[in-house]
């Protein structure tokens, strides 16, 4: 008895005959935890996505390209991860602007011989 109480606690707010009925709202609540497992490691994915989504805007308004940016910063060892980047750009468009400056100056020169 006080499993199937713990079980209707957990699935509360399931649609139907999900959250009453004992054998699907055990499979409902598997599924749902198995999802909830997968997805806690796909929000970590799309936030980095969404970061140098935010970086490359920032980049490019400035006349870089994102991996620029970043092989700029690697070459002046700099170790900022994309997660503060994105948020400097964000909240802080002059110390962004310093950021890629100096990523540019540790750029290789380039000549374009064509």
């Amino acid at each position: 008895m006080r499993s199937r109480k713990r079980l209707r606690k957990l699935t509360k707010g399931f649609r139907q005959s999900r959250h009453n009925l004992v054998r699907q709202s055990t499979v409902t609540l598997i599924r749902a935890r198995v999802y909830a497992f997968r997805d806690r490691r796909v929000r970590k994915r799309m936030f980095r996505r969404l970061w140098i989504i935010r970086v490359n805007a920032a980049c490019r308004a400035r006349g870089m390209r994102y991996s620029e940016l970043v092989h700029g910063l690697q070459l002046a060892l700099v170790q900022l991860d994309r997660k503060t980047l994105a948020d400097i750009a964000v909240h802080d468009p002059d110390a962004f602007t310093k950021i890629v400056d100096l990523a540019r100056q540790h750029l290789p020169r380039t000549t374009d011989a064509g």
